[in-house]
């Protein structure tokens, strides 16, 4: 857990046993999962972030592979970079951490907003570090990593050229213009297109964009119904359209990410 920051005064942590403690006095006790919530005040992780339920929903179905060709374009990326230390901006329950730490030489380090997001990433066990925190608030040193990854989340982008060493890279994915069409297919009358946007990030050049893009097809309800609760779509959707996915017995639908890589100036 080497150049955390304690979340209350910014200095350096170090672990000491089961917890870290900072020269003031502050400290923090690691769960029994390995992890260290870094989150103060009144909200403290246990009713922030995704709840229970998407937890391990989305952890049910990452671990079947799905989305496997993304986490192989990230770790090309960073294979590339020759990346050393990578921080996973609202990493979620960990496949991605994961996946990372066992294809790449780069040491890990992964938060999230949610406590049980966390928990279960921590309970991977896959040499990653994870830790409760926010992203506007990141508890790491100036220049902490060479690379970040962002999926599917909001941008801080003063935040993240904070932690990254100059010349270091953010990876950024978000949904790109065809993904999962026909599950929207299924559900709506008339689906819409994402946008694939490219936002001006302060501190950073847009270096390049480019699609990963791949066929699944789900053969259970149960699969389908995974998916779906992924989305933001499942809590948007009338009883009526979500019965239509539901009735499906099977589900081939294209997985598009549009990845930006972003360079630190």
């Amino acid at each position: 857990m080497e150049k955390l920051l304690c979340p209350v005064c910014k200095k350096n942590m170090t672990l000491y046993g089961s917890c870290l403690r900072c020269e003031n006095g502050h400290s923090f006790d690691l769960a029994k999962e390995g992890y260290v919530n870094l989150l103060t005040g009144s909200k403290s992780g246990a009713a922030t972030g995704d709840n229970k339920d998407m937890a391990r929903c989305r952890k049910s179905f990452l671990d079947k592979g799905w989305f496997e060709p993304l986490a192989k374009g990230l770790c090309e990326i960073i294979n590339r970079e020759n990346a050393s230390r990578v921080l996973d901006i609202c990493c979620g329950e960990g496949y991605y951490s994961e996946y990372i730490s066992r294809n790449t030489r780069a040491a890990v380090y992964g938060f999230d907003l949610s406590k049980e997001m966390v928990r279960l990433a921590a309970k991977r066990k896959c040499g990653a570090r994870f830790f409760v925190a926010n992203m506007a608030a990141v508890p790491v040193a100036d220049g902490f990593a060479d690379c970040a990854i962002h999926l599917f989340a909001p941008f801080c982008d003063k935040e993240f050229a904070r932690a990254l060493c100059k010349g270091g890279v953010l990876v950024s994915v978000c949904p790109g213009k065809t993904h999962l069409w026909q599950m929207k297919q299924a559900l709506y009358a008339v689906p819409y297109e994402n946008e694939e946007e490219n936002p001006t990030l302060e501190g950073f050049d847009l270096e390049e964009t480019f699609n990963i893009k791949a066929d699944i097809t789900l053969t259970s309800p149960e699969d389908t119904d995974l998916l779906f609760r992924m989305t933001p779509y499942y809590y948007h959707t009338s009883q009526s359209d979500k019965q239509k996915l539901a009735s499906l017995k099977e589900l081939t639908t294209v997985t598009d990410f549009y990845i930006r890589i972003y360079r630190r100036k």
